[in-house]
């Protein structure tokens, strides 16, 4: 019965697979859902002032209406604009019954040591990083809050064998994009912003894994660092995470538009 099981989803994934690269040369970016991580009875990494699912939740609704006002052909959608906690199946159904072109998670970080600071962004992948894991780990834990969780939920398991196979089948048709799209807004975070740069890496984020299109997983700032969480609750610097997450957007969108 298991062996059927992961034939049947090799089979799905090598369709929805060829469907993304033969439609690539038509490509254009219409969709975007955006997803502020946790919510509801998950509060996400908690600093002294505040809960990572309300800094999530104000960054994700300033970058829609970023979105909305200078990019007004694409199409902006939202896996929760309250405080309210959809699953990650939840998260990922939206994107992908919608057919959307990206899929944009926003996050902050934490760590045991309030010293460390920076931006990262994610793509999904078997990292061989200890750290990167332990990220993704934590990220994932969160699955337990939801009822019948072993259920929904007992294809992934990144360690195994028929899920490496599973998604390198997956990956292999939006790895590129998703990791320009990385690129762009590390960049941006740097650059005009005048954050600390942690690079772009790889983790076997659930919600990642779930989605059919290229996608990010944005950790805006470190919740943990003193500095950084007041920073990350003062409104203008939320604007400008959401301006830098923006512009990293529209200029991904001109270049991938562009090569059709």
């Amino acid at each position: 019965m298991k062996n059927n099981f992961i034939l049947v989803n090799v089979f799905l994934l090598v369709f929805l697979t060829f469907n993304y690269l033969n439609g690539f040369s038509k490509y254009k970016l219409d969709v975007i859902v955006i997803d502020a991580g946790h919510g509801g009875k998950d509060p996400g990494s908690v600093g002294k002032i505040s809960y990572e699912k309300d800094i999530a939740l104000k960054i994700s609704l300033h970058l829609g209406r970023i979105i909305n006002e200078n990019l007004p052909d694409v199409k902006v959608l939202y896996t929760r604009k309250d405080d309210s906690y959809p699953t990650f199946n939840k998260r990922a159904q939206i994107a992908n019954s919608n057919n959307a072109d990206l899929f944009i998670s926003i996050h902050c970080d934490s760590f045991s040591k309030p010293s460390v600071r920076g931006t990262s962004t994610f793509i999904m992948g078997l990292s061989k990083s200890n750290a990167n894991f332990n990220v993704a780990k934590r990220e994932n834990s969160v699955i337990e809050l939801e009822e019948n969780y072993k259920e929904v939920y007992k294809n992934y398991d990144p360690n195994s064998t028929e899920s490496i196979m599973l998604l390198n089948l997956t990956q292999k048709s939006k790895i590129e994009n998703s990791a320009l799209l990385a690129g762009l807004i590390q960049e941006q975070f740097s650059k005009r912003v005048g954050l600390y740069d942690r690079g772009v890496k790889q983790a076997p984020f659930l919600v990642l894994w779930m989605t059919t299109m290229p996608s990010v997983l944005v950790e805006t700032g470190f919740i943990t660092n003193g500095e950084e969480e007041k920073k990350l609750n003062n409104n203008t610097h939320q604007v400008y995470i959401a301006s830098a997450i923006f512009r990293a957007i529209r200029d991904y969108k001109k270049y991938v538009e562009s090569i059709n």
